[in-house]
């Protein structure tokens, strides 16, 4: 996750798009349909199959064997072996998907040390394609992966794969990371009306607070949350071109932007009686618990509110909660000028090349895979080809929407841009220095400096 920024370098031509998506997504995010008839079909003689108007034709891999690692579990993960289920029927290749551990770069190490990598590793970290290329793992895509790359994806989207100026990398699996979820009873009960500014997450907060129920629910024992919390708070407060320079360490974290940043964020998580457990608790709960407490309990649940994005439907799943009237969802709201629209995303690297993985990545770059994880939720592609009817509901449909709508503007989580000795390591560097902040918020300038002496050692190493 994730959720859920390649080449740390080339990803600066991407623009932001927060007052078109957020826009978007304030018209109907709280609205939930029915699901919608698949209008995929498929040839399984000729493996040739159609999405959407689109077409993949994958070869005949009888006999053929295919691995394929990425950190996910739960229903994210059974969702996927869905998808390497189709493509196991239209092929004959027989697919073994490998859970793998954060950080996923340590993970394929050890296997590839090994003798025995993966061949397709999806990749949560745009920076861990960097490392996987510069330490020879990674393949290029081949002429078919790249044609169906360019035939659904938009340019920025096709760009944050690339290395070099070489294609290494599908973004199967886009995430909208600025939403915060909410239980629909608990703001009834306390009159609560969907904020817009960060005053009016405040005094809705505090009105939860009053009526008896916790405001927020923070999966803190997942540092990438936090990462989310930060991300968000800064790119609407400084702006996408101070984003942009904290993202590429062109700017200190000791930087007076991010000091305000924190101390906009203390507000929130300086107020232990906000937070379900208070700090403590938060820094037990990982971020699947997060979720499901806000939306368990009745009128009475551990929280009201929680903050992700939308692959946080796979926890609501797991509830009674019915998205769009039990559980609703508003865009992050403005700090700043305008509202904040961070992505993620996880991309799918070839490690072992093979006809097998070459197909495999190609039908990922397709409609008609995304199209078939798409219908089971909890999940948004960057794949332009996907139908709208593909998404189960209107929640779904309307967030897909947004981010297509950016186009090629959009601001990817800062956290994955970075070094994974940084960004991306649990325990480590920007995830553990938020953590201690959480515990302590009142430890503005502390909290800077360990960033800062962090970021500076990553950064320096490239690692």
């Amino acid at each position: 996750m994730r959720s859920t920024s390649s080449t740390i370098r080339t990803l600066r031509a991407a623009r932001t798009a927060a007052a078109v998506i957020a826009g978007a997504l304030a018209l109907t995010l709280t609205a939930c349909g029915g699901s919608h008839d698949d209008k995929s079909s498929s040839d399984k003689s000729s493996g040739s199959t159609q999405t959407g108007g689109a077409t993949v034709t994958l070869p005949k891999l009888d006999g053929q064997h295919l691995e394929v690692a990425a950190v996910w579990t739960g229903g994210e993960q059974k969702n996927f072996k869905t998808v390497l289920a189709e493509f196991q029927k239209r092929t004959g290749a027989e697919v073994t998907f490998v859970p793998a551990q954060d950080p996923i770069i340590n993970f394929l190490g050890s296997k590839i040390a090994g003798g025995q990598p993966p061949d397709v590793a999806l990749l949560p970290q745009p920076g861990a394609i960097k490392q996987a290329v510069d330490r020879k793992w990674a393949k290029p895509l081949g002429a078919e992966a790249q044609a169906e790359l360019a035939k659904n994806y938009s340019q920025g989207w096709q760009d944050i794969g690339k290395v070099g100026g070489k294609q290494y990398g599908v973004y199967y699996k886009a995430a909208n990371k600025s939403l915060i979820w909410y239980n629909a009873k608990v703001f009834e009960g306390a009159n609560g009306k969907e904020p817009k500014t960060w005053q009016e997450l405040l005094t809705a907060a505090q009105n939860i607070y009053d009526s008896g129920v916790t405001p927020f629910s923070i999966g803190g024992a997942d540092g990438w949350t936090l990462t989310d919390w930060f991300e968000n708070v800064y790119l609407s407060q400084a702006g996408p071109e101070k984003y942009d320079q904290l993202a590429q360490h062109k700017i200190k974290w000791t930087d007076p932007s991010v000091k305000q940043a924190l101390t906009t964020l203390a507000q929130i998580w300086g107020k232990k009686d906000y937070i379900a457990g208070g700090p403590n608790g938060a820094l037990q709960t990982e971020f699947p618990a997060s979720v499901t407490q806000t939306f368990t309990g009745g009128d009475q649940p551990k929280a009201g509110m929680v903050f992700e994005g939308d692959f946080a439907q796979v926890n609501i799943g797991e509830t009674k909660a019915r998205i769009g009237a039990d559980a609703k969802v508003f865009p992050f709201p403005a700090v700043g000028a305008q509202a904040p629209v961070v992505t993620g995303g996880d991309a799918a690297v070839i490690l072992k090349d093979s006809k097998a993985a070459q197909a495999l990545v190609t039908f990922l770059a397709s409609p008609d895979a995304a199209s078939i994880q798409a219908k089971l939720g909890g999940y948004l592609s960057p794949n332009k080809n996907v139908p709208d009817s593909a998404y189960p509901n209107a929640v779904q449909q309307k967030m897909a929407k947004a981010l297509l709508a950016a186009g090629d503007s959009f601001r990817f989580d800062m956290s994955d841009q970075a070094p994974q000795a940084f960004g991306g390591t649990p325990g480590k560097g920007e995830w553990k220095d938020l953590q201690d902040f959480l515990k302590n918020p009142t430890d503005v300038a502390g909290t800077q400096a360990k960033l800062e002496k962090d970021a500076a050692a990553a950064y320096g190493s490239g690692s």
